[in-house]
């Protein structure tokens, strides 16, 4: 018998995700506040951003490989195929990475098409250089996390996170106390030794669970290649689409009014958001692990709705008082003048955390049914918002580009929001025949 859900059993099993997300949240608010604290802290955190950008492009086919080994991993069998092809996808990221930075096509794609200053693009090509491992270790931990949340091991997941941020902690404090490089460098470096440090802890904290299933008389399904990239690449087609959604932004904002100050800010906008985003983020794995019946689902729903009062009630609180001085100035380290520049387009941030948490538990029951089509089909839809959007406020309306980009960024995720509903209510009705014919099979 099937044991029963319930919201204890829901908060159980999602806080070590949680946990997980918004320690690496930590990351982007800690880095920004250390090159705003350097020298040149414009012009760092600019290229800071730039580089980050790049990174987020090209970790775009390994992100939703924790999605992936969530949903396939079920024995031996899948286990060796799915990572074999984890192996496949990290070596052609590494090879992409070392073209990227070959110096001419890095200042066509910086200068030309960017527009990026020449003294932006100088610290950005130092930065994604040292960002090269940065993609293939998210792919090799992300495979092995989304094995130990099948396997109800979530709290192995945040301590691999620990690892993650004290080992760029201590990156970073070092070359910020102890050496003269340039802020992004430090930025960069200690993303770069966080992620590689979280990899190999994650593979010797799965031991115990990979050897079980490598000893298991059941080795499970045995699933192709074949039927592997049919399920997973309309899951790389939408995290591609949704990050490389970042260059384009930044290819605006460099074309906009006060491009310099946009460019600087939104890095910071972004860490602080991302501590909010980061509650539902992590909900999607738990949907696609614990919906099994249609009362599993009203549950997780409920649960999910709560996420997304709470989430717009926090981000309000700060954006909306005295204390978005206190994150702004205080802990980001923003000059006065910038923290103004700021504020507005972190009032109109505030919604956006909503839309995180709801289009995550859209995608969580479609992954669950293995219907991933539709979220491709839904993030070209936000993706094209985005550039009409952009369009529109940039080039016609003329407004300051950090605002613009954060109502883009909204109003795009709204469209990729509704373009689901249907998608969403369709794998509703699967959960229920999948249920029946349990039962009928018991």
């Amino acid at each position: 018998m099937k044991e029963e859900l319930s919201y204890k059993k829901i908060f159980l099993f999602w806080a070590p995700l949680l946990a997980t997300w918004l320690m690496m949240s930590v990351e982007g608010p800690y880095l920004t506040a250390l090159i705003a604290r350097m020298k040149d802290p414009e012009f760092n955190l600019a290229a800071y951003g730039v580089a980050f950008s790049f990174a987020l492009i090209v970790e775009s086919p390994v992100i939703m490989m924790l999605s992936a080994s969530t949903a396939l991993v079920d024995g031996n069998k899948s286990f060796c195929k799915l990572r074999n092809f984890v192996y496949a996808v990290n070596l052609i990221l590494v090879v992409f990475m070392l073209i990227v930075i070959y110096p001419p096509v890095f200042d066509f794609i910086s200068i030309k098409l960017i527009n990026l200053p020449e003294r932006v693009a100088h610290l950005t090509h130092m930065a994604v250089a040292i960002l090269i491992p940065w993609a293939p270790a998210i792919g090799y931990r992300r495979f092995y996390q989304g094995i130990l949340i099948r396997n109800n091991r979530t709290r192995i997941v945040a301590y691999g996170t620990v690892v993650r941020l004290t080992a760029m902690s201590l990156t970073a404090f070092i070359l910020f106390g102890f050496t003269t490089v340039h802020g992004v460098v430090v930025g960069a470096s200690a993303l770069s030794v966080g992620v590689i440090s979280e990899a190999i802890a994650t593979r010797l904290m799965s031991y115990k669970t990979i050897k079980h299933i490598r000893k298991s008389t059941d080795s499970g399904s045995d699933i192709s290649y074949g039927e592997i990239i049919k399920f997973y690449y309309p899951l790389i087609l939408t995290s591609f689409i949704s990050l490389g959604i970042h260059p384009v932004v930044t290819f605006f904002l460099g074309q906009s009014k006060m491009p310099l100050e946009s460019l600087a800010v939104l890095p910071v906008l972004n860490s602080l958001v991302f501590l909010f985003r980061a509650f539902g983020l992590s909900y999607q794995e738990v949907g696609i692990a614990l919906i099994k019946t249609k009362d599993d689902f009203i549950m997780l729903r409920n649960f999910a709705y709560g996420i997304a009062i709470f989430v717009f009630a926090g981000l309000a609180s700060i954006s909306f008082t005295s204390l978005s001085d206190l994150w702004l100035i205080g802990v980001s380290g923003l000059s006065n003048n910038l923290a103004d520049f700021a504020k507005p387009a972190l009032m109109l941030y505030t919604f956006f955390p909503i839309t995180t948490v709801w289009i995550n538990f859209q995608r969580s029951l479609l992954v669950n049914v293995r219907t991933t089509k539709p979220i491709t089909y839904a993030t070209i839809t936000e993706v094209a918002g985005v550039v009409l959007m952009l369009l529109v406020t940039i080039k016609y309306f003329n407004i300051v580009g950090v605002t613009a980009a954060i109502i883009s960024y909204t109003l795009g995720r709204l469209f990729a929001n509704f373009y689901l509903i249907r998608p969403f209510n369709k794998a509703k009705l699967t959960v229920t025949e999948r249920e029946i014919a349990t039962q009928q099979l018991v």
